[in-house]
């Protein structure tokens, strides 16, 4: 019989051989592709000495293909918990040095074990993902084991936030949990993400890209909106994740934690009295708006690269997390188009999900008009943001800065679709379309028979102007409910959150509502 401390003896020794992973070599070749560790990731991720690990001993249970003769412990993923300045959160990290990170029905076990404990313990989870995807000589169990995972993804979504850190490869069926996932972050060079990979494509398609042009960071960032973030290094996306959960509450039930601001609530900056140009068709960059208001240093863009003629953010008014949706003039004049529009739905969704109060800033010509924006579904995806908005609970509150035209104006968070304060600044124009359009429709017969065309039109475009290009007829009906000097912005968004903030609002009882995806 062994005695107590050759027992101790032995679980010093599993420990350090289950901290090895697949071994020094294969940690070596790992640091050789600009890789960290799976634990090394999770020692950046967390506080210092917070990580307590689960399931360190689990090994597979196949015996085929030679398998019950490689049993690494662990089985090739990290799981635990810790902390992120002193909050908890979940994790796991899989361990690409050990069967190349590839998912068995114990690896998924241990996932699906910490994703259970953080939905009871209502604390975000975390998944730092680096796997060659299925482990194939499990067959079935592994594919089985994805969608264990996917079900508590789906039943987690709205409930805690998930974040995904793609660190490697990400391909098949793996790249739909991070899919349902709240933000992804990837890294430049080493991350991609697909479902059917080059090879594959050569020989089907006859397509030839690089892992990079099919599926790396940048494409997901910039092309198809997959992703979230894109860090140049994996130290820098890892604490981008830790400054992103800084903004987020544990859970659904929970308020966004409230940091400490000196910022003064009645800082007021002029030159946003004069940021808008007296040109209606001139640009203008909307975020430097949008950093003058929000308290210094506070403003942290989301999906920066992707749809850029919208912005999506979290920021601070007064230390309390808000959520930013603002039209970016200087990219297609922050006209609405499919993925500005599914891009902000999203994040309005998200927002709503977690009690983070929505401050949108309008600066809106319309919908992009087009043959390929038409038949590709603008109507469709201009409704998810229309859906998104009109469900949304929380508090609401909306400025408008300059264009707020047709249908697009009902659709950011206007008064109509329960926003609850609207503010206009001075240089705002609420119509059914611009002038020259309107002019040239309302009274074409009048330009066309006028001795002098050019002079009467000029002219009606004046009274036109005077009429509707500016806040006074919305803010007589009430649709504004204050015209305000840009200055002044930031101290009326604060005080009017304060008193929203414990607003009670509710959407009829139903299963869930029909998103127009």
């Amino acid at each position: 019989m062994k005695t107590t401390r050759e027992k101790l003896d032995e679980l010093k020794r599993m420990k350090e051989r289950a901290s090895l992973g697949g071994g020094a070599e294969r940690i070596a070749a790992q640091h050789k592709k600009g890789k960290l560790t799976a634990r090394e990731r999770l020692d950046l991720l967390l506080d210092p000495g917070t990580f307590q690990e689960l399931d360190m001993f689990v090994t597979h249970r196949s015996t085929d293909f030679g398998l019950d003769e490689q049993r690494v412990l662990g089985d090739g993923v990290v799981t635990g918990y810790g902390k992120v300045e002193g909050r908890l959160i979940y994790v796991f990290s899989q361990d690409f040095t050990v069967f190349g990170g590839s998912l068995s029905e114990a690896h998924a076990e241990k996932i699906c074990k910490v994703m259970d404990l953080a939905m009871k313990n209502g604390a975000p989870v975390v998944g730092l993902n680096d796997s060659g995807g299925a482990r194939i000589q499990e067959g079935v169990v592994s594919l089985g084991a994805y969608a264990d995972i996917f079900l508590r993804n789906t039943l987690a979504s709205g409930v805690i936030p998930q974040i995904s850190a793609i660190m490697g490869p990400c391909a098949g069926g793996a790249v739909y949990s991070p899919a349902i996932t709240d933000f992804i972050f990837m890294v430049e060079g080493t991350s991609h993400m697909f479902v059917t990979g080059p090879n594959v494509l050569k020989t089907v398609t006859h397509e030839d890209v690089t892992f990079d042009e099919l599926g790396g960071a940048t494409i997901h960032n910039a092309t198809s909106g997959v992703a979230h973030f894109a860090m140049p290094t994996e130290i820098d996306c890892l604490r981008q994740i830790r400054k992103l959960l800084s903004y987020l509450p544990a859970n659904n039930m929970e308020d966004a934690p409230v940091e400490p601001s000196d910022d003064p609530i009645t800082r007021a900056d002029e030159s946003l009295d004069s940021i808008i140009p007296d040109n209606p068709n001139r640009p203008y960059d909307m975020k430097d708006a949008l950093r003058a208001i929000v308290d210094r240093d506070s403003f942290f863009e989301v999906q920066e690269q992707f749809a850029r003629n919208i912005i999506i953010a979290f920021a601070r008014l007064n230390g309390r997390s808000v959520g930013l949706i603002a039209q970016q003039p200087n990219v297609l004049a922050g006209v609405l188009d499919i993925n500005s529009s599914d891009k902000a739905a999203r994040f309005v969704r998200f927002c709503d999900c977690f009690n983070i109060p929505i401050v949108t800033f309008v600066d809106v010509p319309g919908f992009l008009p087009g043959v390929a924006q038409e038949h590709g579904g603008i109507i469709r995806h201009g409704a998810k943001l229309l859906f998104a908005y009109c469900e949304a609970t929380v508090p609401k509150v909306t400025v408008i800065t300059r264009k707020a035209y047709g249908g697009a104006y009902d659709v950011m968070s206007s008064k109509h679709v329960r926003g609850d304060i609207n503010y206009a600044w001075p240089t705002a124009e609420i119509a059914v379309m611009g002038v020259d359009g309107a002019v040239n429709i309302i009274f074409k017969d009048q330009i066309a028979h006028a001795d002098d065309p050019a002079a009467r039109h000029a002219e009606l475009v004046t009274d036109y102007q005077e009429k509707f290009a500016n806040p006074f007829i919305a803010a007589a009906r009430g649709f504004v409910d204050e015209v305000i000097e840009p200055r002044h912005t930031r101290e009326k968004l604060i005080v009017a959150l304060d008193m929203l903030k414990n607003k009670r609002d509710s959407n009829p009882p139903k299963k869930h509502g029909n998103l127009p995806l």
